[in-house]
């Protein structure tokens, strides 16, 4: 089988925030599919890496296996916090589509079988025919 690589966005999404000096991710696969390929590729150590050039504090990961997301906090993201950063966007809510960008290898089956199977959400799988009745 032949490896690819893919961003992270190709088979997942992410929210993040901060407080004070940390950065705090919630990065969520669409399917249980996709949940393998994030669990097995996208650790602490690799998301340490990711950040590397402007995060010197460690990374703390969790897998939230329930809701199919792994979760991360960033020590020290923040230059001593938001308000005194100089950077940019330094906000944590800008850093989830840093996140996204990194990229991770697969075969063409494991993505194609990420891609293919039905998305889960709050609703169950896939997306309900009236989005109301959802809700209920």
């Amino acid at each position: 089988m032949n490896a690819v690589r893919i961003p992270l966005a190709r088979i997942a999404h992410a929210r993040s925030g901060d407080k004070a000096d940390w950065v705090d991710f919630g990065l969520f696969a669409w399917n249980r599919a996709g949940y393998r390929l994030l669990e097995r590729e996208v650790t602490a150590e690799r998301v340490q890496a990711h950040f590397a050039p402007w995060l010197p504090g460690e990374v703390d990961a969790w897998a939230l296996p329930n809701i199919l997301a792994l979760k991360f906090v960033l020590r020290g993201a923040l230059q001593g916090g938001g308000a005194r950063n100089l950077r940019l966007d330094n906000l944590g809510k800008a850093m989830a589509g840093a996140l996204l960008r990194l990229e991770i290898e697969v075969t063409s089956l494991e993505l194609d079988e990420a891609l293919n199977t039905p998305r889960v959400a709050w609703w169950g799988e896939g997306p309900p025919a009236n989005p109301v009745e959802g809700m209920r």
